[in-house]
């Protein structure tokens, strides 16, 4: 079976399913949860495509009987606005594929969200949060990473944590705590570094941390699917490089939680046309429009 006939094969078997958990025993419809709509931003590479409608079939399997869709910013179909047209007036709640605050979350989505008819609501960004600990550990794991080492090879060791980049400081914020809760975890230093826009670049951050002894840096590629970022900053690697977080349990496990979160806060009813600063965080509550 080919991987498109199977991602077929999966939504028809989540379709029937949530059709079916809609019947009540007495055979009167009952209403189904607010949809799930993963806010993905879009990539010119296929990989990232496959990428993401894996892990949405993950959080199917996850959660068998809840709706999930796939919207993006930009760059691949179905692009976000067209996902919420699809879905008409119907409860929805908008989980970001992003791991940390910035102009998609705080602007992009929202402003999609405000122009479509769904009653939606825009739940915060994926990062920082433990969950994603996970994810970048065990994928160092599979890298070569060792997860006991003496104290000499744990004093040469470090971690580049590789992230896309932002003009937000916000974003920044985000990705420096998930570069302290790696550290905390793994019992090395952990720098989180970018490949666009912010600084240090993460040749930067490697020439800074071999420079201060350190002959073992590993790349932890904080990006959510493969692409060219991700790609160009494996290549940096002066030891070992770690693949994206692409479908780790983690991150289907992730994404209802923040679904789940959106759910059971109060949500602020938000004049979203105009406003530049009406995001909420990674803990706020969400945004009903």
């Amino acid at each position: 079976m080919t991987d498109s006939t199977a991602h077929l094969m999966s939504q028809i078997g989540s379709q029937l399913a949530s059709q079916l958990s809609l019947i009540s025993l007495n055979g009167r419809r009952r209403p189904g949860p607010p949809a799930l709509v993963v806010v993905a931003h879009g990539s010119r590479d296929p990989r990232a495509l496959r990428t993401v409608r894996k892990l949405l079939d993950r959080v199917r399997d996850q959660r068998p009987g809840l709706p999930v869709h796939l919207g993006h910013i930009e760059l691949n179909e179905p692009l976000l606005p067209d996902t919420l047209d699809s879905l008409g007036t119907r409860e929805t709640v908008l989980v970001p594929l992003l791991l940390s605050r910035g102009y998609h979350i705080k602007r992009d989505i929202p402003e999609m969200a405000a122009a479509s008819r769904a009653r939606a609501r825009v739940a915060g960004a994926l990062g920082p949060h433990p969950l994603l600990v996970d994810a970048l550990q065990a994928r160092l794991v599979e890298a070569g990473w060792r997860t006991r080492m003496d104290e000499k090879t744990r004093r040469g060791s470090a971690v580049v944590l590789a992230a896309a980049g932002s003009r937000d400081p916000e974003s920044k914020v985000d990705t420096n705590r998930t570069a302290e809760l790696l550290a905390e975890r793994l019992g090395v230093p952990v720098v989180p570094a970018y490949a666009t826009t912010a600084a240090p670049t993460v040749q930067n951050a490697i020439d800074s941390l071999q420079a201060r002894g350190f002959h073992r840096v590993a790349v932890a590629s904080y990006f959510t699917a493969p692409g060219r970022f991700a790609t160009e900053c494996a290549e940096k690697a002066p030891w070992i490089a770690s693949a994206p977080l692409g479908t780790h349990p983690a991150m289907a496990k992730l994404l209802l939680h923040r679904y789940d979160q959106a759910l059971s806060t109060p949500a602020a009813v938000t004049p979203l046309r105009g406003a530049g600063n009406c995001a909420t965080s990674h803990e706020a509550p969400a945004l009903a429009i």
